[in-house]
């Protein structure tokens, strides 16, 4: 498949893609909302000639904010653009930056919705965060000139298996940009077979390493777990996927009975789930209260729904230890960095595919304990629990591991500069 046809078939695709967004606005109305920006169409006023970044959801808008930061400082008097594709996407770059950046949502990958786009934004340069790559918005910067580069990129085995089957969609497109900025190795070689230029692939790591936390998190976090009592236990399981929340709950479950003053802090990974987990903690028979509401996490309370948006560190700093969730179900995994920036010892089920050197690397360390089912999770929250000075060396490794592989945030950085600088 070329990218002519592959326009093509997009375009014939438009009444499924309509349909499909119409389903997502059924089940989470923020997808109705500001629908005309998805096709170029009422985008806000944007102020050209700056920098662009694009982070297709949550995980990468939070990826990207060192990066954004950093190049506002910089570039003080170039506007950045932050794009993405979903409403939790966009509410986090709201709270992260508020008006501090330009933002709307990246139009459909039509060319003459790329294009119109693209002559009113007009970016000295176009950065993409971390795998989301379409051809017509790369090919019609490429026709404009502006750079565009793919940073803190990752490629996973499958995920390069998938682009390989359309190879004269996919080399053509990474042929055409400028700067493959990779977490790995294995990911450099995995961009060079599918077409890249070699020379435009280096290797920088993950910035996901150099998070930095608020020195007066962990404070916070102390003052409110005093609230609960010193002594309870506590755990969270984080962006959990749907399949993933009955598993955790029965893992609790079993915690309950040998240590009836436990708490589960159980944080569903999209908002639109939020409602339905709570009814399942409710129909499962926990005692359970919303963050959101405020609700005060009484001795009886079971299950702490964590329902808010911009908290996760916060709520990963409340618990003992942290289970991080779209692993037991085979959707990738998350980011287990946030909770070993805190020192948590890190447990994870078996799919990791996105995260395949971080989780081996923590793994080395002896910072992460891979689970497979609700038994295998109860048995390892209860060893960090009933063996304190396990739990405290095992989260001291990840802390280790974070601290030990930073300075991609600078490296990446080092090579922006130099493509704002050529003419």
């Amino acid at each position: 498949m070329n990218r002519t046809f592959y326009t093509l078939l997009l375009h014939l695709a438009l009444p499924v893609i309509l349909l499909r967004l119409a389903w997502r606005a059924w089940r989470a109305p923020a997808y109705a909302r500001r629908v005309g920006e998805r096709f170029a169409l009422g985008l806000p006023a944007l102020r050209p000639g700056g920098i662009w970044v694009h982070a297709v959801s949550v995980g990468e808008s939070i990826a990207a904010a060192p990066l954004i930061r950093a190049l506002q400082a910089r570039h003080p008097e170039l506007p950045l653009t932050v794009t993405c594709m979903t409403p939790t996407g966009s509410e986090r770059i709201r709270a992260l930056f508020g008006d501090r950046v330009q933002h709307c949502y990246l139009p459909y990958d039509l060319p003459w919705a790329a294009s119109r786009f693209l002559d009113r934004l007009q970016p000295r340069l176009a950065v993409i965060m971390e795998t989301e790559l379409w051809p017509n918005h790369v090919h019609q910067c490429a026709r404009r000139g502006i750079p565009v580069v793919l940073a803190n990129g990752r490629l996973s085995a499958r995920s390069a298996r998938g682009y390989g089957r359309f190879a004269r969609l996919t080399g053509p497109m990474l042929a055409e940009m400028r700067w493959l900025a990779v977490q790995s190795e294995a990911e450099a070689e995995r961009f060079r077979a599918l077409g890249a230029n070699g020379e435009a692939v280096t290797v920088t790591g993950s910035i996901k390493f150099d998070l930095a936390v608020d020195p007066q998190l962990p404070e916070r976090a102390a003052a409110l777990r005093g609230q609960w009592g010193a002594q309870r236990p506590v755990w969270i399981a984080a962006s959990t996927h749907a399949g993933e929340d009955e598993i955790v709950l029965a893992a609790h479950r079993q915690l309950l009975a040998g240590c009836p003053e436990a708490l589960l802090i159980l944080v569903p990974r999209h908002p639109e789930r939020f409602d339905g987990v709570l009814e399942l903690c409710c129909r499962e028979g926990f005692a359970s209260v919303r963050r959101s509401a405020g609700e005060a996490v009484e001795a009886q309370t079971q299950v702490l729904l964590g329902d808010t948006m911009g908290e996760l560190l916060f709520l990963y700093a409340l618990a003992d230890c942290a289970f991080v969730g779209g692993s037991l179900v085979p959707s990738g995994g998350h980011n287990l960095l946030e909770p070993a920036a805190l020192g948590k010892p890190l447990l994870s089920g078996p799919h990791l595919f996105n995260f395949l050197e971080i989780a081996a690397r923590l793994a080395e360390a002896g910072a992460l304990r891979q689970v497979s089912d609700a038994g295998s999770l109860a048995a390892a929250v209860g060893a960090f629990w009933s063996d304190p000075a396990s739990a405290a060396r095992a989260g001291a490794a990840g802390k280790a591991v974070l601290e030990a592989n930073q300075g991609a945030l600078a490296r990446l950085l080092e090579g922006l500069e130099r493509l704002l600088v050529r003419p």
